[in-house]
């Protein structure tokens, strides 16, 4: 229990040392030499030590809640005020660092009171939409007697500070600063409250129907200003105790913030009170715009929840502040605003069923926690709680932890309620850091302290002029100072403290603290840093080591202790590395993130060609001991290896060995799917046969290419005769062998026969 090895002078400081710390007032527990500070210690290891059961004191928290009225189920206007949130007001007894839980239950009354402020620029361009809103107040009311009966509306007008360079501050455009054409126009002004929250809807059709367009000369308008007088100005808008208060913003434009007052030399900060005189904002031209901070610190605290209905061109800038104002929501108006009804009823329908549980401002050693019980929980956390898609009269629960890291004097106050609702949970806290000892006896002089002193949850108090253990040495009297020297050499108590009665007294440091350790060698102060904090914020210095609070790691405690980024298929960096500060330090050869890649081993394929040819064919050089040399390979035979990529390798018989690798996890682990068929090179006989068939092949291919080219080169020669032959020619004349033809014709004699 590191949070329980320090400076342990009583049980009290036991107690405070840490939430698992428990003491021991078991007399005699401690050895000869042992300090006191021994007797703190976790329950279990006391017991381990042989502590009796009945002799370990600790403290538990204690919580009582001291009013718990029951939620409502309706909301009756002759009924006292309902209740939303149970319980109403808890009491915490908390020891340091021990978190204390209870539940806390919200159900939203059917019927609850809803004032709705409706809060319109009325700058130039503004001028169509007006004329649509002087028409919707018949449909406002319908749409908010669609949500309860007990629905009231009011009306209020803002433009921008009547002052340059905002405003043209020409005395006749300051009476009108509209165009010429536009007949009614009323004089520039900043904020102008025209209409305190009624359930007359003719009232409010009235008033609004006497309002008419004014003007500025920037694009961004004094928006914020309005709103913050609209909050603070509670008795002048009339808001309810009992209501949910809704405050809607129309414009078609940006808005000034803080520090654009200095343009007008306007220099002095929003003072977040209500200037209100006649209905008018009369300090607009003397105090700056607020900072959208303030705004939202005053519409929390308020209990007000801002519905922005923005044009399409505004509509990115509105919905950013919405992200800095809590319990807000953002919706898209038409250009002439037809459309507002049913955007303020999407609006409040979305604000309504999302419920968010907070605390006010907390004491510096309190952390509080949130975690929703519903069907659609939000994000949560220390400083929230969501539940989503709530709906009216749904009851819903929230767990909130609180924890406090240190003692306090005097009880602590704080409050826990839903965003925009009035109900809340009062919390008050006190410490309890004091151990009830059954051993204490106010001033009675004990045996075991040599009668020299009292017993205080067992160890000794001491008279006035004794020391020690047992109260058994003189305060006069300095004995031996061996046992005050580490090792029994080197300087007394290593010069940090005082050798009384055989123990060492630790001297204060100059900031405060002290050495301690039986020879005061140990320091406090100086662990290990982390971006300039000792152990990082996250530890306590103990003897010169860190000592992490849970969930955090390191040297100096700078590790969240997370496994998250290492983990995979719940396997640590693949079991080829581990994970230090949710990083893989991998072993090596391989790559971060998760220890898979490992370029400078050896090529798989090439390297488990023999275990693959054992496994698979049983052959090759590990065939006599292949169980052995290849217990890192699991095998299976496969048809096919399909397109994939996969190892093609020659075994020891020369045949083609075709296998696909998968690396498990570790180091040097794999399984292989081998491929049943190898290709393995033909006999010796074959490769003759086949290789004098092809000889032969190849000499009866070459005579009969010769016999061809001579064939071919006969039948040339014989065209060639022939030719020559055609072109011959004899002269007949010349010829002696040339003789003419004779013909003899002897013509019959007719004998008359």
């Amino acid at each position: 229990c590191p949070e329980c090895v320090s400076q342990i002078n009583s049980c009290s400081d036991c107690i405070r040392a840490g939430p698992s710390c428990a003491w021991c007032q078991q007399l005699n527990f401690t050895k000869t030499g042992e300090q006191e500070a021994v007797r703190c210690d976790t329950e279990a290891k006391l017991r381990s030590r042989g502590c009796n059961a009945e002799d370990v004191i600790t403290v538990s928290n204690r919580q009582t809640v001291t009013k718990n009225e029951p939620l409502s189920q309706n909301f009756n206007q002759k009924d006292k005020e309902p209740v939303q949130l149970q319980p109403q007001a808890i009491q915490l007894t908390l020891r340091p660092g021990l978190p204390e839980k209870f539940p806390v239950k919200f159900k939203r009354v059917e019927g609850y009171p809803v004032d709705l402020y409706y809060l319109m620029d009325l700058s130039f361009s503004m001028n169509d939409d007006l004329q649509n809103v002087k028409k919707l107040g018949t449909q406002l009311f319908s749409a908010l007697q669609g949500i309860t009966q007990y629905g009231r509306i009011g009306f209020g007008a803002f433009v921008d500070k009547p002052v340059l360079p905002f405003t043209n501050t020409n005395p006749q455009k300051l009476e009108k600063p509209c165009d010429d054409v536009l007949a009614q126009c009323q004089a520039a002004f900043g904020y102008r409250h025209v209409l305190s929250l009624t359930s007359e809807k003719d009232r409010f059709t009235a008033e609004v129907d006497k309002q008419h367009i004014s003007g500025n000369l920037d694009s961004p308008e004094g928006s914020l200003d309005a709103m913050m007088q609209a909050t603070v100005c509670r008795e002048e808008i009339g808001w309810r105790n009992s209501s949910t208060r809704l405050l809607v913003l129309t414009t078609d434009a940006g808005f000034h913030m803080a520090g654009d007052g200095k343009l007008a030399g306007i220099l002095e900060p929003n003072d977040e009170r209500c200037h209100l005189h006649d209905n008018l904002y009369t300090s607009t031209s003397r105090t700056d715009y607020p900072s959208v901070g303030q705004l939202a610190l005053q519409l929390e605290k308020q209990n007000i929840q801002p519905i922005f209905a923005v044009t399409s061109n505004v509509y990115n800038i509105y919905k950013e502040l919405s992200k800095m104002i809590p319990k807000s929501e953002v919706g898209i108006l038409s250009a002439n605003s037809d459309n507002v009804v049913k955007l303020i009823t999407d609006a409040y329908n979305r604000l309504s069923s999302k419920v968010t549980l907070t605390h006010g401002p907390l004491p510096e050693n309190l952390h509080v926690t949130f975690t929703p019980k519903c069907k659609r929980p939000g994000p949560s956390g220390e400083s929230t709680g969501v539940c989503e898609d709530v709906q009216q009269g749904i009851e819903i629960v929230f767990e909130v932890e609180v924890v406090s890291s240190s003692c306090f004097a005097s009880p602590q106050t704080f409050s826990i309620s839903p965003l925009g609702i009035k109900d809340s949970l009062s919390v008050t806290v006190q410490s309890d850091c004091d151990c009830q000892c059954h051993d204490q006896q106010q001033g009675a002089l004990h045996p075991y302290c040599s009668n020299q002193g009292r017993v205080d949850c067992g160890i000794c108090r001491c008279s006035d002029t004794f020391l020690g253990q047992f109260c058994n040495c003189s305060s006069d009297n300095r004995l031996h100072t061996a046992s005050c020297r580490q090792g029994g050499v080197g300087e007394v108590c290593e010069g940090r403290g005082d050798c009384v009665c055989g123990r060492c007294e630790c001297h204060a440091k100059t900031s405060g603290t002290f050495y301690h350790g039986s020879f005061c060698e140990c320091d406090d102060e100086q662990c290990d840093r982390h971006l300039n904090e000792l152990c990082g914020g996250h530890g306590k210095c103990i003897c010169g080591t860190c000592h992490c609070f849970p969930g955090y790691d390191g040297e100096a405690c700078q590790c969240a202790v997370s496994k998250e980024s290492c983990t995979r298929d719940g396997v640590e960096c693949n079991g080829r590395g581990t994970c230090q500060c949710n990083t893989c330090h991998c072993d090596s050869g391989y790559l971060p993130p998760l220890c898979q890649l490992c370029p400078s081993c050896p090529d798989p394929c090439q390297a488990k060609l023999s275990c693959v040819e054992c496994l698979a064919f049983d052959t090759g050089p590990f065939k006599q001991n292949c169980s052995v040399a290849c217990s890192s390979v699991s095998h299976q035979m496969v048809e096919t290896l399909g397109s994939a990529r996969f190892c093609e390798q020659k075994d020891s018989d020369g045949c083609w060995l075709r296998y696909r690798l998968r690396q498990l996890v570790g180091r040097d682990r794999y399984s292989a799917d081998v491929l049943k068929q190898r290709d393995c090179p033909p006999s010796l006989v074959a490769i003759v046969a086949a290789s004098v068939a092809s000889v032969a092949l190849i000499g009866i291919l070459l005579l009969l290419l010769v016999k061809l080219l001579l064939y071919m080169r006969d039948l040339k020669e014989f065209r060639r005769f022939e030719n020559e032959k055609k072109k011959s020619r004899w002269a007949q004349a010349d010829n002696p062998l040339f003789q003419n033809a004779t013909t003899t014709v002897t013509n019959p004699t007719f004998t008359g026969e």
